[in-house]
């Protein structure tokens, strides 16, 4: 049964840090062939941050969400950081950007949530309902990612797969007379996939301080293969429970904002799983694979953009490391 929760995003937000890197360069810096890359991940080229921190990025994109909301960072109850490359251990990140952002002390609470490219969804649905429980009235999430300086040179698909880019959400009560709702959500994760996509490092189990700590655990690994493989035969299934708890048919989504975690996995939508290509909104190209930045960030600018506007029925989807899928339908 599709339970209807009356909240919007009212704002949405980005930065994109200023250094362009395109296939020419990295097949210059890392000898790997500019055509290749292209052929293989989709990308023709992504941004790397150079002097901008995990909170400044994210509080930047924060700055642009809020005014698109017309709301004063004053009146923001919960910062909620969705973001995997956290800026230190701890406090939590979004701490870092309640200060970037000038925010009264003691007047918002902070917190993060990490499900690798899934975190905005996660921090999206717990959002929605304390916004709808009368827990809080405006939440901001932002997702700030700085993979490009974890990044192994030694695998290939991955070294030149990934951008750096911030994205952020303002979210309320909708008002009487509107249509904004969060519908339904859904998530499953599958432990199997544990090792397929991981950092060893910087944990107890590889501390930093650890002799045996080597700088290649400190390094980003991905069986890009297997994860695609084994999120191939998981998303039919899961996705047909999704929409069992929800009254929507595929046909009647007017855009579908994927996590751009690949070429291969964004046209799987269309090529498997029911969608039409002229629903799924694409930034992989220009923008990369930006982690949990890579949703907020393509549904962003395709709202920016016009191509997403407000009435229209979304569906947010996406896999993280885990293996987790998650899904979110939503009218913005």
């Amino acid at each position: 049964m599709t339970i209807m929760l009356p909240v919007k995003i009212a704002g949405l937000g980005w930065y994109l840090p200023e250094k362009r890197v395109t296939n020419a360069d990295l097949e210059a810096c890392l000898g790997i062939p500019a055509p290749w890359i292209e052929r293989v991940t989709g990308v023709q080229e992504r941004r790397y941050c150079t002097y901008e921190t995990a909170a400044q990025m994210g509080a930047t994109a924060a700055r642009m969400a809020l005014e698109m909301a017309d709301i004063d960072v004053r009146d923001v109850d919960v910062i909620i950081g969705a973001s995997t490359t956290q800026q230190q251990a701890i406090p939590c990140t979004a701490v870092f950007v309640q200060r970037e952002l000038a925010a009264p002390e003691g007047r918002s609470t902070c917190f993060d949530i990490n499900a690798t490219c899934l975190s905005f969804l996660f921090a999206l649905q717990t959002a929605a309902h304390l916004v709808a429980a009368g827990v809080y009235r405006t939440i901001l999430i932002y997702s700030s990612e700085q993979g490009s300086r974890s990044l192994n040179p030694a695998q290939r698909e991955s070294a030149v797969l990934f951008g750096d880019a911030a994205a952020a959400a303002v979210i309320t009560r909708s008002q009487e007379g509107e249509t904004s709702a969060l519908w339904h959500s859904h998530f499953r994760t599958f432990h199997s996939g544990a090792e397929l996509t991981q950092v060893v490092g910087g944990g107890t189990l590889h501390h930093p301080n650890d002799p045996t700590t080597t700088p290649e655990m400190n390094l980003f690994h991905m069986s890009g293969p297997a994860v695609f493989k084994q999120a191939s035969l998981q998303s039919g299934p899961f996705l047909e429970e999704f929409f069992a708890g929800l009254d929507w048919s595929r046909a009647s989504i007017d855009a579908v904002v994927p996590h751009q975690a690949s070429r291969h996995a964004v046209e799987l939508l269309s090529s498997r799983l029911g969608f039409c290509r002229e629903q799924i909104v694409w930034n992989l190209a220009q923008r990369g694979n930006c982690i949990a930045a890579s949703i907020p960030l393509t549904l962003a600018e395709a709202v920016h953009s016009g191509r997403i506007q407000r009435g229209q029925r979304i569906l947010l989807v996406g896999t993280g490391a885990g293996l987790t899928l998650g899904a979110l339908a939503l009218t913005f």
